[in-house]
C-alpha cells in the first residue's frame, strides 16, 4: 500500500498527470451531481475581526461563505464597467456573483471541464456573462483582452503555475489587475510568491487563513449532512476530504499553520504589458 501511495504521489507531481486528474474529477462532479443549487466549490471566508457582513440578496445567503471569499479576493479593485475573465470558473457561482454585484460590463468564465461549462451555461443566464472551455495555461484570448483576471482556489490544480501567470500577464490590459486567492504548504510560500510575481507588480497580499477556517467551521455541519445524504457511501470519505471537513487532513493543516491561504492583488505594469 505504501508503494502504491508513493507511486500516486510521484505521478501527481507530473504537470500533465495532475492536470488530467483534476479535469477528470471535475468532469465526474458535473456529470454525477447536476444539482443547480450547488454553484460553489471553494472553502469560503468569514470575517474574524468584527467586520460588517456583506449585504446579500436572500437567495444568496446559503452561499454566504463562498461569496465572501470572492468578495475579499476582488474587493480591493473597483470592477465597475470593466471586462473580467475568471479562470477556473467551476460551477459558475463566483462569476455570477461578480456579474450581479460588482457591475462589470462583461464577465467570461473559463474552465477545463466541458461538463462544468455546460452546467454554467444552463444555470447562469445573465446579460454580459458567458462561459467557455479553456486551459489556464493556454488561454484562447487575444493579448490585452481584459481589465482584470480573477482566479479563486483553482491554481493548485494546474500543471504549470508559471505558464498560467504568463497567460494572465498576456491577456491583461495595461495596468490591469490579477485578483488571486489560493492555498499552499507554508514551506512553499516563497517559491509560490516568486512564481506569481514574474512580470507582475504585487499590490497587496493578505493572509486569510483564519477567515477560511472560520468559514469551514460555520459550514461544517450542513456540508457533512449534504455529503451523508447525497453521496454514495464508497465516496463519502473522499468528499469529506475534498470539502476539508473537521477531522480531515487539510482542515488540520490549516489549523496548525502548515498550510496557508493567501489573497493577492497584482497589477500588470504598463512598461511590461504583453512584451
Amino acid at each position: 500500500m505504501s508503494l502504491l501511495i508513493s507511486s500516486i504521489a510521484a505521478a501527481y507531481r507530473v504537470p500533465t498527470v495532475r492536470r488530467l486528474l483534476w479535469r477528470g474529477w471535475y468532469q465526474f462532479l458535473a456529470r454525477q451531481y447536476p444539482d443547480t443549487q450547488w454553484t460553489f466549490m471553494n472553502y469560503g471566508y468569514r470575517p474574524t475581526h468584527g467586520a460588517a457582513p456583506l449585504a446579500l440578496a436572500v437567495e444568496d445567503e446559503a452561499n454566504r461563505s463562498c461569496i465572501q471569499l470572492y468578495q475579499i479576493s476582488t474587493g480591493a479593485v473597483d470592477l465597475t464597467g470593466r471586462e473580467i475573465l475568471e479562470v477556473g470558473s467551476g460551477r459558475g457561482g463566483g462569476a455570477s456573483f461578480v456579474a450581479r454585484y460588482l457591475q462589470p460590463s462583461r464577465v467570461v468564465g473559463v474552465d477545463l471541464s466541458p461538463l462544468a461549462v455546460a452546467f454554467c451555461r444552463a444555470r447562469h443566464r445573465l446579460p454580459g456573462l458567458s462561459f467557455e472551455v479553456g486551459n489556464a495555461e493556454r488561454l484562447g484570448f487575444e493579448a490585452a483582452s481584459f481589465d482584470a483576471v480573477i482566479n479563486v482556489e483553482s491554481s493548485h490544480c494546474y500543471g504549470d503555475l508559471s505558464a498560467f501567470v504568463g497567460e494572465v500577464r498576456r491577456v491583461l490590459r495595461p495596468n490591469g489587475h490579477f485578483l488571486y486567492a489560493d492555498f499552499r504548504p507554508r514551506t512553499e510560500l516563497d517559491a509560490w510568491r516568486s512564481a506569481l510575481s514574474t512580470g507582475l507588480r504585487l499590490v497587496l497580499e493578505r493572509d486569510i487563513t483564519s477567515g477560511v477556517i472560520a468559514a469551514l467551521d460555520v459550514d461544517d455541519d450542513w456540508k457533512r449532512s449534504v455529503i451523508n445524504q447525497r453521496v454514495a457511501r464508497p465516496l463519502v470519505s473522499a468528499f469529506r476530504q475534498f470539502a476539508a471537513l473537521r477531522g480531515t487532513a487539510l482542515h488540520d493543516k490549516f489549523r496548525d499553520g502548515s498550510v496557508v491561504y493567501r489573497a493577492f492583488v497584482f497589477q500588470n505594469p504598463c512598461a511590461l504589458c504583453n512584451s
